[in-house]
């Protein structure tokens, strides 16, 4: 993404449409999604268009569910950070003393993904040593969930309108110019 920008003179089309399917707008804080969607601004030129994907904000119970799934489809995804640090990073975390804790938080709008240290351990990380107690938690990730015009109000402050809006199950699409 640094060089984003750079790729603008090699797009020779007179219309440009930017295409961010998925979610993970929601993995930015909102200043950094209207950076980012001002640089999309951008490359897009005057007559593009921007078609994105992002999550809605849904029953507080059903986002638990989702992010605290039965099968721990989540709690590999999010362990798997301790895995990638120990190989890239010559990190020595014991995966089986943090166990992942997610929860909604509804006044930031965001669920909020955690790995708690289930004793008290210190680790090695690139040659520094961190210490964790009993409890405490690493926080890995957030994920925004948007209403529609909470998202519209966002993509307006990065020069966008709104042109048309899908809906399906909890998720949203949208295509502005």
């Amino acid at each position: 993404m640094h060089n984003l920008e750079a790729a603008a003179p090699y797009l020779t089309a007179d219309r440009r449409l930017v295409y961010y399917p998925g979610s993970s707008i929601g993995n930015f804080a909102p200043d950094d999604a209207v950076a980012l969607l001002t640089r999309f601004r951008r490359l897009a030129g005057e007559s593009g268009q921007l078609l994105i994907g992002f999550d809605l904000k849904k029953d507080p119970v059903q986002l638990h569910h989702a992010y605290n799934d039965a099968a721990g489809v989540t709690a590999a995804f999010n362990l798997n950070l301790l895995t990638r640090m120990n190989r890239e990073l010559d990190a020595d975390f014991n995966l089986d003393q943090f166990r992942h804790y997610a929860f909604y938080n509804p006044i930031a709008g965001r669920v909020e993904m955690h790995l708690v240290s289930l004793v008290e351990q210190t680790v090695s990380v690139a040659g520094q040593r961190f210490h964790f107690s009993l409890g405490e938690a690493l926080h890995t990730e957030n994920s925004w969930k948007f209403r529609n015009d909470e998202f519209s109000a966002i993509a307006a402050s990065a020069g966008w309108k709104l042109i048309f809006c899908w809906e399906v199950d909890g998720f949203a699409v949208q295509l502005y110019r």
